[in-house]
C-alpha cells in the first residue's frame, strides 16, 4: 500500500538533500513526492554544508561532494562543462560562482548542473577587450587603477585564460538564484575592489573609490563589506543611487591574516581573523609571483589561530568572544556562515570548518597541499576533515550548502 503524497512530502521535507535524492529514486510515487518538494521549495531549510572538490577517476578529473552529515563521499555527474575546468571564486545558497577558460563568470548549481551566465568580464571597469582580425576577443587589456590610486600607468595584456589569475578574488550572492531575484557581489583586483551585478543586468556596476575588501555579507537588505584593516562599510543597494557609510572604523594595521564577516544566528555581525604558519623568505617571494605555476606539493600554509569578535555597531567597536558557544563557523571561498549546532547535530559546536582561500597561495601554487580542516576554538587545535584526503589540489575545494534538485550520484570509496 502506497503512502498518500501529502504524508510522503511531509516526511521528505525533513531529509538532508542526499537522503531526499535517494528517496526520490525508490519508485514512481516517491519520485513524484520528491519532485513536488523541490518544485515548491519545501526542502529542509537546515541543510548541512558539504565540501565540493575534484579528484582523479580513471585518469580523468571528476567532481566529488563530501557530506559532513554522513561522513561519506559522492561523485557528482554535472552538465557540460565539467567543474575541473573552472576556477571557483565563491559559494552561496547552494550555487557556486565560477570563471571559465575565457575568464567569464557563471553561477552553477552543482546539484542540478543549471548555470546562469553573469555579465561579460569586459564590462568590469578595469577590463577592456582586444579583438583579432576576425572581430573575436582574443586578449584583454587589464588596467591597474582603483579610483583612489593607479598602481601602474601601463595596462597588462592578458590571454583570456590568464585574466582570472589576476582579476578575481571572491564572490557572494544575496539570495538563492533559483528565485530569480538576486545580486552578485564580486571582490576583484586591483586591490580588492567591489563590483555588483543584479539578476538580468548586462554589465557590472563598479563601486569606487574604495579598496582592500576581504569579505562581504548581506543583512536586512544591506551589504556589509569588511576591509583588511577591520573597517566595515554598509552599502544600501536598494535605491537608484548606491550609498555607503562606515559603521566600524579600522581596528588594526595591515596583516597577513584572512578576515571574514559573518551573520550570527542571533542577528549580530561577527568579524573573524584567521592566522597562518609563517613562510620562509624564499616561499614568500614565490607566492608573490602569480605568473609562476609552482608545483611543489610540500608547499603548505596551515591555519594556526582563529579569533572571533562580535561587532558592536552602537559602540562602533569589536568585542572579542572567547568561543562560539553552541555555534559553528564555515569559512573559506564560500559565503561565511555561522550555524546553530543544535540545528546541525552532526557538526561540532564551538568549531570552525575551514577551506583554503589564501589568494596568492592558491593561484601561485596550484599543486600545493590545501589548508582544509576543523579548528577547535577551545584548545586552538586543528584536525583533518577526512584522511587520506579525497581531493585534488586544483581547483581548491569549497564549502557549499546543497540546494535540493535533480542529481546523479554515485558513491565512491573514501
Amino acid at each position: 500500500m502506497e503512502l498518500p503524497q501529502d504524508i510522503l512530502m511531509s516526511i521528505f521535507s525533513t531529509l538532508e538533500v542526499l537522503d531526499l535524492i535517494r528517496a526520490g529514486s525508490v519508485c514512481n510515487s516517491w519520485r513524484s513526492a520528491y519532485t513536488s518538494i523541490c518544485s515548491l521549495g519545501h526542502c529542509k531549510p537546515q541543510q548541512t554544508p558539504c565540501l565540493l572538490y575534484t579528484f582523479e577517476s580513471d585518469g580523468t578529473k571528476a567532481t566529488g561532494l563530501y557530506s559532513l552529515a554522513e561522513k561519506k563521499a559522492y561523485m557528482l555527474t554535472l552538465l557540460d562543462p565539467a567543474l575541473p575546468s573552472r576556477f571557483i571564486i565563491g559559494s552561496s545558497h547552494g550555487w557556486i560562482i565560477t570563471a571559465d577558460e575565457r575568464s567569464e563568470l557563471h553561477l552553477v548549481n552543482p546539484i542540478t548542473g543549471k548555470q546562469i551566465a553573469l555579465p561579460p568580464v569586459t564590462t568590469i571597469e578595469q577590463v577592456k577587450p582586444i579583438f583579432d582580425d576576425s572581430g573575436a576577443v582574443h586578449k584583454y587589456k587589464y588596467s591597474w587603477y582603483t579610483g583612489q590610486m593607479t598602481v601602474s600607468d601601463s595596462p597588462s595584456i592578458l590571454a583570456p585564460d590568464e585574466l582570472q589569475n589576476f582579476l578575481f578574488n571572491k564572490a557572494i550572492v544575496s539570495s538563492d538564484p533559483s528565485g530569480g531575484n538576486f545580486i552578485v557581489v564580486l571582490i576583484h583586483n586591483p586591490h580588492l575592489q567591489l563590483s555588483i551585478a543584479r539578476s538580468g543586468d548586462d554589465k557590472w556596476t563598479w563601486l569606487p573609490p574604495h579598496k582592500d575588501y576581504e569579505d562581504c555579507i548581506f543583512r536586512d537588505g544591506l551589504l556589509y563589506a569588511l576591509t583588511s584593516e577591520g573597517e566595515i562599510h554598509e552599502y544600501d543597494l536598494s535605491g537608484p543611487a548606491i550609498t555607503r557609510k562606515i559603521v566600524l572604523n579600522k581596528v588594526k594595521g595591515f596583516t597577513c591574516e584572512n578576515m571574514y564577516i559573518v551573520r550570527a544566528p542571533f542577528g549580530d555581525l561577527l568579524q573573524v581573523w584567521r592566522s597562518y604558519d609563517p613562510l620562509d623568505d624564499e616561499d614568500e617571494d614565490a607566492s608573490d609571483d602569480l605568473e609562476a605555476d609552482h608545483d611543489d606539493e610540500s608547499y603548505v600554509w596551515n591555519t594556526t589561530m582563529i579569533k572571533v569578535h562580535k561587532v558592536d555597531l552602537v559602540a562602533r567597536m569589536l568585542v572579542e568572544a572567547c568561543d562560539l558557544g553552541e555555534n559553528v563557523l564555515i569559512l573559506g571561498h564560500n559565503q561565511s556562515l555561522c550555524l546553530r549546532a543544535e540545528e546541525y547535530p552532526l557538526l561540532k559546536a564551538n568549531h570552525v570548518y575551514f577551506s583554503d582561500d589564501r589568494e596568492l597561495y592558491i593561484k601561485g601554487c596550484k599543486n600545493g597541499c590545501r589548508d582544509i580542516g576543523v579548528f577547535n576554538l577551545e584548545n586552538n587545535c586543528a584536525e583533518e576533515i577526512v584522511s587520506p584526503q579525497l581531493w585534488s589540489n586544483w581547483p581548491p575545494p569549497v564549502w557549499m550548502t546543497p540546494n535540493a534538485r535533480k542529481i546523479s550520484l554515485e558513491t565512491h570509496s573514501s
